[in-house]
């Protein structure tokens, strides 16, 4: 490990800094906290870049991990120190400055390879007169505290520097998969955590958790599926919450905090299974719900549920953004919330009264045996949707050479708001990646929002699950491979690279078996692992994989085909042509305006563009995007983004382009800006990969000359 030599006066005036800005939730010129600060509104108060200099912008510096792949971190800057994640989750430190390494952790055996979207920094009174300073990160399915000066484990913290994030799960999550890409939220010496879960039967169940930032002890816990005697256990049936066949409602996007107030704003998840919910009628809170808690007991305040017993995965995909807005000329501070519909709620923030009215709107009932979708779903009136609700015969892609074909098989599917999936296509607009995605909103000290969003359908259904009789014929890995695995990649191992899932033909030419191995039992970036299989069933399920399975066969236990559902999801697969162009007419990526205080969009503009299609003319298109944007004084917002892999700013108050270049790799992270030595930098990371893109490792800081 690298030490870093700071002078102890200016450690004293950074940590003084530090603890003012925290404890008045003040925006920072440096970039302290996921997302900018306690409040994710991804603001920053500098101006030295502003909207008459940008166009000006030049590297500062480049600093490559050396682990190439999907990294969607948004670095934290403290003291002049940036504070990242690799694509495989080692943490380092840089100097702000210069981009040149300080120091770096990483697993000696690491149990997952999580994409992490960043790391929470602490500090406080060491007891002796000084400050002593943590990063904390999950790594696996644990929460790690190293030394923010030097990358050392803190041994006093847990047993032996980390602490099981399964700790206040309950004995049904042991063996079960849980990890966590979203940076902790602190209050105090408290860390509130996040979790990401298994979607399927066998998830485990999604509480929030507190830890305690010193020991790495349990201090609360909020149960999201409650037990008997809790708030909304009469929303499930009775024997949910024993975690059997049913789980979820966990908090993976990220929580806000008001700290002077004291509550923690948390959005959840969807229960699991995902999309068929016969064992799980009800309307399930506190699943797809907005929860501000008491951030130091984990009391609930109140809640609002912003889709009852969800069949469509439309769980919360980021923070919500704490502001001030002013309504009939009295300030109101506020809460909103994105969603992957691609709409926005706004509450009070301390009653949780909608400043815009929201509607229970009659919907479709589900017509596969068992379902019992509910009768309504909440529509917020104001704001206007931020993206593309639905898709009419006009709205096929005017440039695809498949025309006729894609208004052919539009014609055959299902679609409606909020129309329950069935065993024929449903056309589900936006799609399963939103709307709004983890990227998230940011929200500027007016009042505005600024979000950008996908508009690309997706075509889902459900299928008949076979029973053990029809599974029988399969050979064992087979059998492992269709009950876990063909939803995503396919029943023929093809995958679905346009919706992120790869082949798996060939695999024996690509990875060797140990690697597939510890893919399967502990995940790696997006894809979930698999603990709960025997080690019969993976020895069978490799096997398969690498097409030598009647050299290896032997049976696989009868627990490949665990309990399941009459009907289950069909895969995951975006309505597309030929050429991998979604279906409908442009924009396919938008980034919008919206003015919270009158619930007004400012404006909207298409975000991104494939350069092949300009190049013959077709006007700009907008594409997939994934990360946020960052606003700031200077009246400008920043966001990477985009499948063309450029960098852009733009004219807050217009949305005009006045910045535009081409990054190493495509940047699907939230940019950081910051200030070091009178000096403002922006960066981003550059990982790619993902839609296909070129892999990348590094990140990319800009400043002016």
């Amino acid at each position: 490990m690298k030490r870093l030599l700071i002078p102890a006066g200016l450690l004293f005036l950074g940590a003084l800094s530090m603890n003012m800005e925290i404890a008045r939730d003040l925006p920072s010129r440096e970039w302290p906290e996921y997302l900018g600060g306690p409040d994710r509104n991804h603001y920053s108060p500098l101006d030295q870049i502003n909207t008459a200099n940008v166009s000006q912008l030049k590297v500062a510096w480049e600093f490559h991990t050396g682990d190439s792949g999907q990294v969607q971190c948004n670095p934290i800057i403290v003291g002049g120190i940036l504070y990242g994640v690799t694509a495989s989750n080692q943490l380092f430190a840089l100097d702000a400055a210069t981009g040149q390494e300080k120091w770096r952790f990483a697993e000696k055996n690491p149990s997952s390879l999580n994409t992490n979207r960043g790391v929470t920094y602490w500090q406080g009174d060491n007891g002796r007169g000084g400050i002593e300073r943590r990063i904390l990160f999950a790594s696996g399915s644990y929460l790690r505290a190293v030394d923010a000066l030097t990358g050392e484990v803190i041994s006093t913290f847990g047993e032996n520097g980390r602490v099981s994030l399964k700790t206040g799960l309950g004995e049904s999550a042991k063996d079960k998969f849980v990890i966590s890409n979203t940076p902790g939220t602190l209050f105090e010496d408290l860390i509130i955590m996040p979790l990401r879960l298994s979607e399927g039967s066998d998830a485990a169940p999604g509480h929030v958790q507190a830890f305690n930032v010193r020991t790495g002890k349990l201090a609360w816990v909020f149960r999201t599926i409650p037990h008997p005697g809790e708030f909304g256990y009469e929303t499930w049936p009775k024997e949910t919450y024993k975690n059997t066949d049913v789980g979820g409602a966990n908090n993976w996007a990220g929580m806000a905090i008001d700290r002077k107030r004291g509550i923690v704003y948390v959005p959840t998840g969807s229960a699991a299974a995902d999309f068929y919910g016969a064992n799980r009628k009800g309307s399930n809170l506190f699943a797809n719900s907005l929860l501000a808690l008491d951030a130091r007991t984990g009391k609930r305040l109140w809640h609002f549920q912003a889709v009852h017993h969800d069949i469509w995965d439309r769980d919360f995909p980021a923070p919500p953004n704490l502001l001030t807005v002013t309504q009939n000329g009295k300030k109101i501070d506020a809460v909103a919330q994105v969603t992957k519909s691609g709409h926005v709620f706004v509450f009070d923030r301390v009653t949780g009264k909608p400043l815009f009215p929201i509607r229970e709107t009659p919907v479709m009932a589900s017509d596969v045996p068992g379902e019992q979708a509910w009768p309504t779903q909440p529509l917020p009136l104001k704001p206007a949707p931020f993206a593309r609700q639905s898709m009419t015969e006009a709205d096929v892609n005017p440039h695809s050479p498949d025309r006729d074909s894609l208004l052919a098989v539009l014609k055959t599917m299902r679609m409606g708001y909020y129309r329950p999936l069935g065993l024929d296509y449903t056309l589900t607009f936006p799609g399963l990646d939103g709307g709004a995605e983890w990227g998230g909103a940011a929200v500027d000290i007016q009042g505005v929002m600024y979000v950008n969003a996908n508009n690309v359908g997706w075509a889902l259904k459900l299928n008949k699950t076979p029973d053990s009789d029809l599974l029988a014929h399969l050979s064992p890995g087979e059998r492992v491979y269709t009950v876990n695995c063909a939803t995503c990649h396919g029943p023929e191992r093809k995958g679905n690279p346009g919706s992120g899932f790869p082949s798996l033909v060939n695999l024996n030419q690509r990875r060797d078996r140990p690697t597939v191995n510890a893919l399967v039992t502990n995940g790696k970036g997006m894809m979930p692992g698999f603990p709960t299989l025997t080690a019969d069933e993976k020895s069978a399920l490799l096997a398969f994989l690498f097409d030598d399975e009647k050299k290896e066969a032997g049976a696989a236990s009868s627990g490949a085909v665990r309990k399941r559902q009459p009907y289950h999801f069909g895969g995951y697969k975006k309505f597309i042509d030929s050429r991998g162009y979604p279906a409908t007419s442009p924009p396919w990526g938008t980034l919008t305006a919206i003015d919270l205080n009158t619930g007004n969009h400012l404006w909207q503009k298409p975000f991104g563009e494939y350069p092949e299609l300009s190049a013959k003319g077709v006007a700009t298109t907008g594409t997939e995007n994934y990360g946020g944007p960052v606003v700031t004084a200077g009246g400008l917002l920043f966001i990477a983004a985009t499948l063309d892999g450029k960098f852009r700013a733009y004219n807050k108050k217009t949305g005009q382009v006045l910045f535009e270049t081409q990054l190493p790799a495509a940047g699907f992270a939230t940019p950081s800006t910051y200030e070091v030595n009178g000096k403002q930098y922006v960066v981003v990371a550059c990982g790619g990969t993902k839609l296909s893109t070129k892999k990348g490792d590094s990140y990319v800081a800009f400043a002016l000359p």
